[in-house]
C-alpha cells in the first residue's frame, strides 16, 4: 500500500528531476514554444516542495490536491493548469484514504489524464504531454518501472509528429523533428513516481 509519505517522496523526486532537467526542458521548448517550460516548472515544483513542508497534508489525496493547487498558482503558461488539473483530479479521486493501492493510484491518474485531455482538447498523437501520460497510465497496471519506460518512449515518439495542439501547433510542419517539452516533463513526473517506489 502507498501512504502519505510515498506521495510526498513522489513530489520531492519530481521537483529534483525538474531541477536537474530544467535547462534541457527549456532547450526543447525553445524552437517550438516560449523557451520557458523548464524555468516555469522549476519554479512550480520548488513551490510544491515548500508548501508540502509548511502544511504537511495528511492523506495521499491531500498531497496531490495541494501540489496541484500550488502548480496552478505558480506556473505560467499552459503547464500550470494542465499539471495542476492532473494532480488535483487524481487527488480528488483518491478521496480521504490514508493508504491507497497501486491499482487505486493508476485509476486516479487515469481520471486525472482524462481531465487534462478535456481541458486541453488533446489526444494521443497530437504531440503533447498526453503522448507520455496515456501509455504510462496504461503500463502502470504492470509496474511503476513499466510506466516510466512507457512515458519515456511516448515522449521520444513525439519527435517526428506534427503538433496539433498548443503553442507548437502554430508552427505547422516546422514542429516536426522536435521532441515535445510537455511530454518530456510528463515523463519526468512518471519517472519520479518509479523512483519514489524504488523501481
Amino acid at each position: 500500500m502507498l501512504d502519505t509519505d510515498f506521495f510526498r517522496r513522489w513530489m520531492t523526486a519530481a521537483a529534483a528531476s525538474v531541477d536537474r532537467e530544467a535547462e534541457h526542458l527549456t532547450a526543447l521548448d525553445s524552437p517550438i514554444g516560449d523557451a520557458d517550460h523548464g524555468s516555469n516548472l522549476q519554479r512550480g515544483f520548488r513551490a510544491v516542495t515548500a508548501v508540502l513542508e509548511e502544511e504537511a497534508p495528511g492523506t495521499p489525496g491531500a498531497v496531490l490536491m495541494l501540489a496541484g493547487r500550488r502548480l496552478v498558482s505558480t506556473v505560467g503558461g499552459a503547464s500550470g493548469p494542465l499539471y495542476g488539473t492532473l494532480l488535483r483530479r487524481a487527488g480528488k479521486a483518491l478521496g480521504d484514504s490514508g493508504e491507497v493501492s497501486a491499482e487505486q493510484l493508476a485509476e486516479a491518474l487515469r481520471t486525472g489524464v482524462e481531465a487534462v485531455r478535456a481541458l486541453g482538447g488533446a489526444a494521443p498523437g497530437d504531440k503533447t504531454m498526453i503522448d507520455a501520460l496515456v501509455p504510462a497510465v496504461d503500463a502502470l497496471r504492470d509496474s511503476f518501472a513499466a510506466a516510466r519506460t512507457a512515458a519515456e518512449e511516448g515522449a521520444l515518439a513525439t519527435t517526428p509528429l506534427r503538433a496539433r495542439k498548443g503553442r507548437a501547433s502554430y508552427l505547422g510542419e516546422r514542429s516536426i523533428g522536435h521532441q515535445d517539452p510537455g511530454a518530456t516533463s510528463a515523463a519526468l513526473l512518471v519517472g519520479a513516481l518509479a523512483e519514489a517506489a524504488g523501481e
